[in-house]
């Protein structure tokens, strides 16, 4: 019942929200304000016909999909033990802070250059995702790590836990939720670094690259529906890790965002 009137108050909410639309473009009657209607014709012919180059809605947004997941694996794979190894150690943090501090300022878009030229093909948009998803996983995995509880790891010394198996039994449970919250920030950073890079990485297919094209052509009711395509994806996305999140750890019911 519970997801039954969950489904309807999603349903309520967006119909209301394509109706307010609906109003504001009768009011506007401007050529450059997109209706309701034209975006879900523009959808469409994009879906079962495909853009100008022939390309599906669907391959462009699997084609971005693949490349954000690519990027945010990678992303966990070195956030997650670097941020455990610098919460550990403090003289490791303290020495690598002048590096890592100015760097997770910058935006990831601003490597977008050198990763054209440094790099080829995928690899360049693995690498700006990677960047997008590697400093908010191994900034909240290092906060993680210094919200363990003390006395846990002191009684896991008194019963003489290795090193290693006091990160596993202790550390990594009780930093795992700041690691999952850490994850879905980098996902919707890597989100956000895909569109833009694919605008300007050169490459034909991608969610990005066809906004950018039908933006040139002015056909606001395509770019409307990438924005709308991607921001559905993210969300459902954004549902799933919170799906895993409550099942993984449940004494964190409270976490809904």
């Amino acid at each position: 019942m519970n997801f039954i009137r969950k489904v309807f108050l999603r349903s309520l909410q967006i119909a209301v929200l394509v109706a307010l639309w609906q109003l504001v473009h009768s009011f506007t009657k401007s050529v450059f304000f997109t209706s309701p209607a034209e975006v879900f014709k523009a959808a469409w012919q994009l879906t079962t016909v495909g853009d100008m180059q022939g390309i599906t809605l669907q391959r462009n947004l699997w084609t971005s999909f693949f490349r954000v997941l690519h990027g945010f694996v990678w992303g966990l794979v070195t956030g997650i033990p670097l941020g455990l190894f610098l919460g550990l150690s403090s003289g490791a943090y303290k020495w690598l802070k002048i590096i890592i501090e100015p760097a997770r300022f910058i935006p990831p878009l601003a490597w977008v250059p050198l990763a054209i030229i440094f790099l080829n093909g995928e690899a360049r948009y693995a690498f700006i995702i990677w960047l997008g998803t590697f400093f908010p996983v191994l900034i909240t995995t290092m906060s993680g790590v210094h919200s363990v509880d003390r006395s846990l790891w002191e009684v896991g010394k008194t019963f003489r836990g290795t090193r290693l198996q006091l990160i596993w039994k202790i550390v990594l449970p009780s930093s795992a939720p700041h690691i999952a919250a850490g994850a879905r920030l980098g996902l919707g950073t890597g989100w956000a670094c895909i569109v833009a890079a694919e605008m300007i990485g050169g490459e034909s297919v991608g969610i990005g690259r066809m906004i950018v094209n039908y933006g040139e052509l002015i056909r606001l009711d395509a770019v409307v529906v990438g924005m709308i395509v991607i921001g559905l994806l993210g969300y459902f996305l954004n549902e799933i890790l919170l799906g895993l999140e409550r099942y993984f750890f449940p004494w964190q019911q409270k976490v809904k965002m």
